[in-house]
């Protein structure tokens, strides 16, 4: 009977996080349907860029985006077809929205999953080496974490280009490899991927050298030292192990917000994905494209939030206590 209060606090705790989630993608879906209302003038002449269309282009066109219907109309019929996973047709390629999202995804999800592998691997072990190696090693893993936030992803894509591509030629300048199999889609995506680490793993380092600290200053693990429980399982049982919810949920944000990053970094190498689109039909114009990827950006950042909050108290005991949920 001592469960049942615990059980029912985290129902309802899960219940709160889960609501909240549908309300952000609500609110998100509004302003992002929102934005074409919002064109300056005559959105029509904006999105077709002023060239001449017959009186029955202009009406398909009207009808397609629901510039005709008000803006709760043409809210609920778009969003309807959202839910029904539909986003109408690309006004630039002729095309289903949904076939030219998904013909790209799986090489802009293959970037992002290379990408957070190596930000994690390298943020972990120069936060590991700040945090236990206090002194020159800690000073020198701030100045690169520094450069790391610092440094715009262009800049970094340009300067891997021009020494790994151009001089010494380990790696292609373009491409993405999609037709050749993983192997060569994982050569291909290489570089972008290093790029997207680069502008990433910093900020990871960070945030892990500072959960990892608080961790080592901690009394439990002064007790551990005092009774001659070696460092290493120090490290392991408890300063990473109770380290692991800042820095899942910093992740869980990050690997959202490298899905965003790839525009640049698609752009830059030439790689044909998702992020590539997005630039190129913001640059057409081409609003249910448009429309659809960023509603699927946001749709990432709410749910991987959501289940790093969801994962917390399966890693973290002490989130599982009553007390500690709110």
């Amino acid at each position: 009977m001592a469960d049942e209060p615990r059980r029912q606090v985290m129902l309802r705790w899960i219940g709160s996080r889960l609501l909240a989630a549908v309300v952000a993608m609500l609110i998100a879906s509004i302003i992002i349907y929102g934005s074409l209302k919002l064109v300056p003038g005559d959105p029509l002449a904006a999105i077709t860029s002023g060239r001449r269309l017959s009186p029955e282009q202009r009406a398909t066109l009207r009808e397609t985006l629901g510039l005709d219907e008000g803006f709760v109309t043409g809210y609920l019929r778009w969003l309807g077809g959202v839910l029904h996973g539909d986003f109408g047709q690309s006004l630039v390629y002729g095309s289903s929205v949904n076939d030219l999202i998904a013909s790209r995804l799986p090489t802009t999800i293959t970037l992002v999953i290379y990408a957070a592998i190596l930000a994690l691997v390298v943020g972990l072990v120069i936060a590991l080496v700040s945090a236990t190696r206090p002194g020159v090693l800690d000073r020198i893993g701030l100045v690169v974490t520094s450069v790391s936030i610092a440094t715009p992803s262009f800049v970094v894509a340009l300067i891997l280009i021009g020494v790994f591509s151009v001089q010494l030629q380990l790696f292609p300048a373009t491409g993405s490899g999609a037709d050749g199999g993983l192997a060569d889609m994982v050569y291909h995506l290489t570089l972008p991927a290093i790029t997207l680490a680069i502008v990433t793993f910093g900020l990871i380092a960070r945030v892990s050298r500072a959960a990892f600290r608080e961790e080592l200053d901690s009394e439990h693990v002064e007790v551990a030292r005092s009774r001659g429980v070696a460092s290493g399982n120090i490290l392991r049982k408890h300063v990473i192990r109770n380290s692991l919810g800042p820095i899942m949920t910093l992740t869980a944000l990050l690997i959202a917000s490298l899905f965003i990053g790839t525009a640049v970094v698609e752009s830059a190498f030439g790689v044909d994905g998702v992020g590539a689109l997005l630039v190129t039909t913001i640059g057409r114009r081409d609003f249910p494209v448009v429309q659809a990827i960023s509603l699927m950006s946001v749709a990432l950042f709410v749910l991987t939030s959501t289940l790093a909050d969801l994962a917390l108290p399966l890693i973290d005991p002490r989130v599982r206590a009553v007390g500690a949920l709110t």
